[in-house]
């Protein structure tokens, strides 16, 4: 796998135990269980993790500052809402801690459905939804690479600010990556034009070698002015000793959910974005696509990166994964529950075979 690629994980911060079948029970969202997460994380030579968004679940950002003071070389790939943040105080933030922890920051822009009633937020149909992503976006990046910046736009504005401190340039880092996902036409949109990496929940190759050509003929079309798009991709990975074993503990996970409605694993459910629709209907396709993307997890409940799973030994997993890799994929976060064991087991097992 190319030595570009960069792997992360994924860390919940839930008010509930027992996401997506996890076992933590007693403290599950205390520091002290987080900050063993994210020392884990470094120990079996991850990057960094994904820590989700929504209202309703402790604040994503103080979490994941609290975690980097904790931590040498986690980087936190931070979750979050416009809206429920404006562009400047964003920025602000962003850059204070981006310098607190040496340049350690990633954000992960959401526009999906919210509660936003609850604080205080409001907004149009999906088209203002999506324009108001891009400006944000837009004019975060122009506070964290220009000083005395002045705009006036339809939702966000700002007169002569200037951010400090100053995002440190790291060689090509210019500023912390933005990510972003989407698969409406009105998403594509935005991050053909604002975001750095795009990220794909588990679909199929094909679906993702279709959605790679487009984002590129649409940042051609819509004159990207930034480096080129990267992609990432999203996924439950279930990796066990044999492939037999890993199939079987799949089965039995999929039976559990079935059993249990899906508690735990409603993570997408408020308004079923079109991203989200295209993975719950893969199950119509087979409940195996391509070598090992298992998509029944999808009739029981699962929501986003729990919709799919790749299953399989470690190599089955990393050979899955290097296709995905030969689309131009260079950003991969993977999880699997329990959460701390599998950080251990897909570190020292999985991890090898992709850097190898």
């Amino acid at each position: 796998m190319s030595n570009n690629s960069e792997f992360l994980w994924y860390i919940p911060n839930d008010v509930k135990a027992g996401h997506r079948g996890d076992s933590a029970v007693e403290n599950h969202n205390s520091l002290d269980t987080l900050t063993s997460h994210a020392r884990t994380l470094e120990e079996y030579g991850w990057k960094g993790a994904l820590i989700g968004t929504g209202w309703g679940r402790p604040d994503t950002f103080t979490v994941a500052a609290s975690l980097a003071a904790r931590t040498t070389t986690f980087e936190p790939l931070i979750a979050i809402r416009p809206g429920y943040w404006r562009p400047a105080n964003f920025a602000s933030a962003a850059a204070t801690l981006d310098h607190l922890t040496g340049g350690r920051v990633r954000i992960n822009i959401v526009s999906g459905k919210d509660n936003l009633s609850a604080y205080g937020d409001s907004e149009g149909d999906q088209a203002h939804r999506y324009a108001r992503t891009k400006e944000f976006m837009r004019l975060v990046r122009r506070l964290w690479t220009e000083e005395n910046v002045t705009s006036a736009g339809e939702n966000f504005r700002v007169a002569e600010s200037t951010v400090v401190p100053r995002i440190q340039v790291r060689d090509d880092r210019r500023h912390p990556k933005f990510y972003f996902g989407g698969a409406s036409q009105a998403a594509e949109r935005v991050a053909a034009t604002e975001a750095d990496v795009q990220l794909f929940w588990g679909e199929p190759l094909d679906g993702v070698r279709e959605r790679i050509a487009r984002l590129k003929a649409l940042s051609r079309e819509l004159d990207r002015d930034l480096p080129p798009l990267e992609f990432g991709l999203r996924i439950t990975t279930l990796v066990r000793d044999t492939t037999e074993q890993a199939w079987a503990d799949a089965e039995a996970k999929v039976a559990e959910m079935a059993r249990s409605k899906g508690s735990g694993w409603h993570d997408h459910q408020r308004a079923l974005a079109v991203g989200q629709q295209r993975l719950l209907a893969l199950h119509e396709r087979g409940e195996v696509l391509d070598d090992n993307l298992y998509t029944a997890p999808g009739k029981f409940g699962g929501g986003g990166a729990g919709t799919t799973w790749l299953v399989g030994s470690a190599e089955d997993v990393a050979r899955s994964l290097r296709k995905y890799q030969d689309l131009g994929v260079t950003q991969f976060v993977l999880s699997d529950t329990p959460y701390l064991s599998e950080i251990k087991r897909q570190g020292d097992q999985l991890l090898p075979l992709l850097r190898g």
